[in-house]
């Protein structure tokens, strides 16, 4: 009976004057760690849009900067302003979610950085000016030869829905659609190919941009451009430097040339074409 009785006891819980203590205090330790981590969720997110503010402040100033020094430069050569739906492109798109994580505080800084061994996002300014020598208009079709890390589909993406980009890497292909999905520039249209004799399935284009030095233009290239239409490509063998040169269609299809400068691109992956 005795043993009966202590073993009745054990099983009691009320051993205590207060027997809700126990449960009350895990009650607020459970709380609390909720709060806690609601608090740290919200710290997160004030984080994350304090860093997005940042970034944008940041993107703004690299873009009027841009605007500044190529107006400076056409004005005393004679030349027109920039685009200001270029310089609103560039405003716009975060060039840091194109960068690899440790380099995304240099992202607005006005310069190339690689996003893996097969792919670069280029120069801001240069991405500016190449663009705005395109002269794309909304509607017309765009190639882009080397979609790189993505960022300059992304541009071209802000001064035309219909924007086609050709890789000759697949695994740049995938990451750069990856990202342009994510951001919500998924119409645009990465295929894996040889650039180099762009993408005909699409042709004709109003615009091509060819991102990675070449030393000539294939007559296949040309042969995609719609009379009135432009092309641009940094002309000359890797590392450099190579010209950036614009080629024009006439109405006739005959093709004229005018070199911009001085510049320095990757080659075109693909090596030498007979």
């Amino acid at each position: 009976m005795c043993l009966s009785r202590k073993s009745s006891a054990a099983r009691e819980p009320r051993l205590s004057p207060y027997p809700d203590t126990v449960i009350i205090t895990g009650m607020l330790s459970c709380r609390l760690r909720s709060l806690f981590a609601c608090l740290a969720l919200v710290a997160a997110a004030s984080a994350f849009a304090d860093e997005q503010a940042e970034y944008k402040k940041m993107r703004e100033a690299l873009a009027d900067a841009i605007e500044q020094g190529v107006n400076r430069v056409r004005q005393r050569s004679g030349g027109g302003p920039i685009d200001p739906r270029v310089i609103a492109a560039m405003a716009k798109v975060p060039r840091h979610e194109f960068a690899l994580p440790h380099l995304r505080p240099y992202a607005y800084l006005d310069r190339p950085l690689p996003v893996r061994p097969d792919a670069t996002i280029s120069q801001p300014s240069l991405v500016a000016v190449m663009t705005d020598l395109l002269k794309i208009e909304r509607g017309q079709k765009v190639l882009e030869v080397g979609v790189g890390g993505g960022y300059h589909s992304a541009i071209l993406a802000e001064m035309t829905p219909e924007v086609m980009s050709v890789e000759f890497h697949p695994n740049v292909a995938a990451a750069a659609k990856k990202i342009l999905e994510r951001l919500g520039y998924g119409g645009v249209k990465v295929n894996v190919a040889d650039g180099y004799y762009g993408w005909r399935p699409g042709a004709p284009y109003d615009a091509i941009l060819v991102r990675m030095a070449i030393p000539d233009v294939s007559s296949a290239l040309l042969e995609q451009l719609k009379p009135g239409g432009r092309l641009i490509a940094p002309i000359g063998p890797a590392p450099g430097p190579q010209q950036l040169i614009v080629f024009r269609k006439g109405a006739d299809g005959h093709i004229t040339e005018t070199s911009i400068m001085e510049v320095i691109f990757r080659a075109l992956p693909g090596g030498t074409r007979l």
